[in-house]
């Protein structure tokens, strides 16, 4: 497939699937690799064969830079708004309904998006370099897809201070403080090291037990099949605004 849509990988190896996504830009997210993305967690979920799903990205540079500004652009109206932002509103609903366990391996820094694919795995280990900032509210936006799993995670005044301040990047020891990382590492090499032991661990126990502890990590967010599609509005219609078109304009030059 071609590289400027995004690759997406999957190996199953010990009845654990390593499913790995990439993007030149970043590893950012195109609408066609979010909905790659979707489909593949969604035909793991029922997959007999798989107790556990690895989720990470490609290279050694940031783990995800959320979506695409060109597509962001490119928005004329508010259908395609609500369907673009709709793309992250999948992924997320893909991550909680799926029946295996998701493990998140977060090697560099996420941006926006990014930050909701990892509060959307159930575990996440991280380097020291895996630094988190949500910047919407900077390009004329907000995180209002992403923020019921960001929230879920590290609560609601950790989400403000990422929120408000929006130009700040939060290290890896402040996510790991508030919840967001359950472990971070100072190499990739000792962040892999861990993946292999835990995860191994993991696969190892009652596929039954690891899937109804899945359910039980998730109670209470049945809405969410409405609520993130009503958020998605909300940036949908925000996104056209003269404020914002210029942000992600100026944000292009950068």
């Amino acid at each position: 497939m071609s590289a400027t849509k995004g690759t997406l990988t999957t190996t199953i190896a010990n009845r654990i699937a390593t499913v790995s996504f990439g993007h030149p830009a970043s590893n950012s997210f195109p609408s066609e690799q979010l909905q790659r993305l979707t489909d593949e967690i969604n035909r793991l979920s029922n997959n007999a064969d798989v107790s556990l799903i690895i989720l990470k990205s490609e290279g050694d540079g940031a783990f995800c830079a959320g979506a695409s500004f060109d597509e962001l652009l490119a928005v004329s109206n508010l259908e395609e708004g609500a369907k673009f932002f709709s793309g992250f509103a999948n992924v997320i609903n893909a991550m909680r309904k799926c029946s295996k366990l998701i493990v998140g391996r977060i090697h560099g820094k996420a941006v926006g998006g990014g930050v909701g694919l990892v509060a959307a795995c159930d575990y996440a280990l991280a380097t020291s370099e895996s630094a988190v900032k949500l910047s919407e509210l900077a390009i004329g936006i907000g995180p209002f897809v992403i923020e019921p799993a960001v929230s879920r995670k590290i609560g609601k005044s950790a989400l403000a201070e990422m929120t408000l301040a929006a130009h700040e990047w939060k290290t890896a020891a402040w996510a790991q403080q508030k919840g967001l990382y359950a472990k971070t590492f100072e190499t990739i090499a000792e962040l892999d090291s861990e993946l292999e032991t835990f995860t191994s661990k993991l696969a190892s126990y009652n596929p039954e037990a690891l899937t109804d502890m899945k359910k039980v990590l998730w109670e209470g967010t049945e809405h969410w099949d409405t609520l993130l599609y009503e958020r998605a509005g909300i940036s949908g219609k925000l996104v056209l605004s003269d404020f914002t078109v210029n942000a992600l304009n100026q944000f292009k030059k950068k």
